[in-house]
């Protein structure tokens, strides 16, 4: 049993859930990095494992998103987000192996080698895949495929929020806090001073916040922004810590209740570049350094701007004496030879131009935008 529904087993009666993923992830120390920027005691949290046929941090939220869907009997779910959407692609190959069909309604972003492999994945994993130019015809489209499958299938797809950040979505990382708690306990890394995360959609950041409150863990959540600052604010991971610590008291009273005011969330911000999933000359400079001193691959949308991050505070001398986890959300699994068999012209044609149109240019210049 996971260690947060261990913890409350009135959470374990009532809580939906269904296992996916490979648990604990693993925790590394990261020497050669560490030494090489000045902070001695840096490790990371290997969630780019979380999962055998997919890791990355959608694999925890799933695990009680899809959990519910089942429960209620869903027979699809939509899943949002931009064309190379990590959690889209996730959906497609969890749904798939729990039985459910992914319905992937999509924004256009700019073109990297992830992009075109995370669409190739959804499409081998039978996703429905569509595309829209902006928020409003997401959720005109949104709209009418509801309307489309209960007229043609007789069911509603169930819609997950955008990333899986929803109550149901950061309980998942409320849980990895607990993880995290008897990793320490255990030995395998001593209590962090400060956590580094990409912030997108704000649930893995959230989840944390929480889940390291009622473990009773000192840890600092940074929280490195890689979205729209409309997506990823204060305001809005204030409103999700509630909503999902409300939940959880719901189901168990037993469960801590906290309060918690925008001045305790730290969101660093520039980090972010032009726009979302353009990459930034740090960010990638984040992901070379990763992948020659440790061997860990990173992506230049998400991980490499919140490397880049640490590494900055890192040569500010904020992070002397402390202890520093980066979480990596990051999926590492290698799903290369199941793209062998798809044609990207099999896919709806507003998504060719992906593999068309050149990677942007700092894709093209590391060739670490992502496997295909």
């Amino acid at each position: 049993m996971i260690p947060l529904l261990e913890q409350y087993p009135l959470l374990a009666e009532k809580l939906p859930y269904v296992s996916l993923g490979e648990f604990p992830t693993p925790v590394a120390k990261l020497h050669r990095l560490g030494e090489d920027i000045g902070v001695e005691n840096l490790y990371l949290k290997r969630d780019d494992v979380s999962g055998k046929l997919y890791g990355g941090n959608k694999t925890r939220k799933l695990e009680f998103i899809l959990g519910h869907a089942l429960r209620t009997d869903a027979k699809a779910v939509f899943a949002f987000g931009f064309a190379g959407s990590n959690h889209a692609v996730a959906t497609a190959i969890y749904a798939q192996q729990v039985g459910l069909k992914s319905i992937s309604m999509l924004m256009p972003q700019p073109n990297a080698q992830y992009v075109r492999r995370n669409l190739l994945m959804s499409h081998y994993c039978g996703a429905e895949l569509h595309q829209h130019r902006n928020v409003p015809l997401v959720i005109m489209g949104t709209f009418y495929q509801i309307l489309r499958h209960k007229l043609r299938y007789g069911y509603s797809p169930q819609v997950i929020p955008p990333g899986g950040s929803s109550p149901l979505g950061a309980t998942g990382f409320v849980n990895a806090a607990f993880e995290l708690k008897e990793q320490i306990m255990s030995g395998e890394l001593p209590e962090p001073d400060r956590i580094y995360v990409a912030l997108g959609t704000t649930g893995t950041a959230v989840g944390l916040m929480l889940g390291l409150k009622a473990a009773n863990l000192k840890s600092r959540v940074i929280s490195v922004r890689v979205a729209d600052e409309q997506f990823a604010n204060v305001r809005k991971m204030v409103t999700l810590f509630h909503e999902t610590n409300s939940f959880l008291c719901s189901l168990d009273p037993s469960f801590p209740a906290f309060k918690i005011s925008e001045k305790d969330i730290a969101i660093t911000h520039d980090f972010f570049g032009e726009r979302y999933a353009l990459f930034t000359e740090e960010g990638m400079e984040a992901v070379t350094r990763m992948e020659k001193e440790e061997g860990i691959t990173l992506d230049g949308t998400y991980t490499g701007k919140a490397v880049a991050a640490l590494i900055a505070d890192a040569q500010k001398h904020v992070l002397r004496d402390q202890i520093v986890l980066f979480w990596n959300t990051y999926n590492s699994r290698d799903f290369s030879n199941a793209l062998s068999t798809v044609d990207y012209r099999q896919l709806p044609r507003c998504f060719h131009r992906y593999f068309e149109e050149e990677v942007q240019p700092l894709d093209r210049l590391s060739g670490k935008g992502g496997r295909i």
